[in-house]
């Protein structure tokens, strides 16, 4: 006896591909969004900019929209953003600064002095700082060192902690970095502390700056001789040998008048250049902005060049760096 087992029964060929291939090609494909937005009246077409058939690319920022796009600053980034040689616009500033050529590298010369072999004096700026004035906190020195044609030749910063710098105030030790176009250091000024309690006589008071060029290496000193009516200070060399002599006015308060330091040979007798604070009327009086005019003659050793700009910064902030007013106790 036969056994007949029941089949299902057939369907349709096109029932079998709907039931394999999906209703819709993409599934997960969300749904038509439908914009409740009316639009306006169309705007006026602007042209593309010149070279820019197709507009801007992607990315690109026009010189209108200069300032749309923050600088980028390393999260924990204390130091400001450097900017590259040439002309560029500093923040909070309206005029580009320029930068002088960087000259060819010369035998026997420290790098970063070649600026100096070429030049027979050099302007020192400092920068004015008004919050010292309100705050009465001191803040590290700025200084913008030109040429005659206004050329930024090098930027010198004080690196001085918080603690030392309000505390000392005019007499605080210091680390003095001259960086030039390319942000090197090129040169080091060190002011050691000396304690003032003493004799003015006594050698141990005696101001002293340490000049290196380049860092670590020993150019020379800057210093101090005791003298009752004058500043007196002596050019030494790596060996501590008297060089030059500096030899100040008699009253170094330079109320009205442009303050001169002259720079003479060790008789005495020849003047080889000076250092010169220019009074620059109230703001010399009530701001810290000090201006220098640094002479040599152009054939001088770069050395010696070195060693005079450096004895600028050292008189600066033992005659003319005035520190905020501080709150009476009262």
């Amino acid at each position: 006896m036969s056994v007949v087992v029941p089949t299902a029964p057939e369907q349709a060929e096109d029932e079998m591909e709907n039931q394999i291939k999906p209703p819709h090609p993409r599934p997960d494909a969300p749904p038509d969004y439908s914009a409740h937005f009316v639009s306006g009246p169309p705007a006026p077409a602007v042209p593309p900019p010149v070279g820019y058939p197709g507009g801007l690319p992607m990315g690109y920022c026009g010189p209108q929209h200069s300032t749309t796009i923050p600088l980028y600053q390393p999260p924990g980034s204390i130091h400001p953003i450097q900017y590259q040689p040439g002309k560029y616009h500093m923040p909070n500033q309206f005029a580009p600064i320029t930068w002088m050529p960087e000259p060819t590298l010369m035998p026997n010369c420290p790098p970063g002095l070649e600026y100096l072999a070429q030049l027979d004096n050099v302007h020192v700026l400092q920068h004015f700082e008004p919050l010292e004035r309100i705050t009465r906190f001191e803040t590290n020195n700025r200084y913008d060192i030109k040429n005659n044609l206004d050329q930024m030749v090098y930027i010198v910063t004080e690196d001085t902690d918080d603690i030392t710098r309000n505390t000392y105030r005019t007499l605080r030790p210091f680390v003095l970095r001259v960086t030039d176009c390319a942000g090197r250091e090129i040169m080091t000024l060190q002011r050691p502390f000396r304690c003032t309690c003493c004799c003015f006589c006594c050698p141990s008071a005696r101001q002293e700056l340490e000049v290196q060029c380049p860092p670590g290496v020993t150019t020379g000193f800057v210093a101090e001789h005791w003298n009752l009516c004058r500043a007196v200070y002596s050019i030494q060399n790596e060996k501590r040998e008297n060089v030059m002599g500096v030899r100040g006015p008699c009253s170094t308060y330079g109320c009205g008048s442009d303050s001169v330091f002259e720079v003479k040979s060790l008789d005495g007798v020849s003047n080889i250049g000076s250092i010169t604070r220019k009074w620059n009327g109230l703001l010399s009086a009530m701001g810290d902005a000090d201006h220098f005019d640094i002479h040599f003659p152009a054939d001088l050793d770069v050395k010696m060049k070195a060693m005079i700009f450096g004895a600028c910064f050292l008189i600066d902030f033992m005659y003319f760096e005035r520190s905020p007013p501080q709150r009476s106790s009262r």
